[in-house]
């Protein structure tokens, strides 16, 4: 048996989805279209919606519809600090663990030569004008613990040196309320050779 061409239309175009494969994006179609055509409906008219009207903070890069984002317009920000993240799911986890109060830039990425992405796709010369700014005293690396994102956060340090801004890489090793014997010995060892001097407050 095969579904109708619209419904196999369907089902192909869910699979575009991250970890959406043929089954569940056959499960996904036959859910819209048997049991809730009304979801389905409101479901296309704010994807196109959200397409067509969302696009990128012109200071941080964020998803947002405005031409700048509710973070970025934001006047109790700290605008000392910019936190350079890859993705804006990173900005969204970062608000979401509060602390911190300065402002972001998003790369839409990391550095990856095999895949084409060079710094002029992640907008490098963008984040080294907002760090070229007076008001800028520290610039925080905070790009995934991965290759490539160590990699990144190696190439920004690098092009952050003549501008004068402290610049940071957030801590990674052993997660609070971790036991040792149950971390793996990568981010073990990356913990020992990031370690801070213990100082009485």
């Amino acid at each position: 048996m095969s579904f109708s061409p619209l419904t196999n239309q369907l089902i192909d175009a869910l699979q575009c989805l991250p970890g959406v494969g043929p089954k569940s994006a056959q499960r996904m179609a036959l859910h819209l279209l048997e049991r809730d055509r009304d979801s389905a409906l409101v479901l296309a008219d704010v994807l196109r919606a959200a397409a067509e009207q969302v696009g990128h903070c012109r200071l941080c890069r964020t998803l947002t519809e405005n031409e700048e984002c509710d973070i970025c317009q934001q006047s109790r920000r700290d605008r000392s600090l910019i936190c350079v993240l890859e993705t804006p799911a990173d900005v969204l986890a970062v608000e979401q663990a509060g602390g911190y109060r300065g402002l972001y830039f998003v790369l839409l990425g990391h550095l990856s030569p095999i895949d084409g992405i060079g710094p002029e796709d992640l907008g490098i010369d963008r984040l080294l004008e907002r760090a070229a700014d007076p008001a800028v005293k520290e610039v925080i690396l905070a790009t995934n613990p991965t290759v490539e994102g160590e990699a990144t956060a190696y190439y920004l340090r690098e092009h952050l040196k003549p501008c004068a801004v402290r610049v940071s890489r957030i801590a990674h090793g052993v997660p609070l309320g971790g036991e040792l014997e149950y971390v793996d010995g990568s981010t073990l060892a990356h913990a020992f050779s990031g370690r801070t001097e213990v100082v009485d407050e």
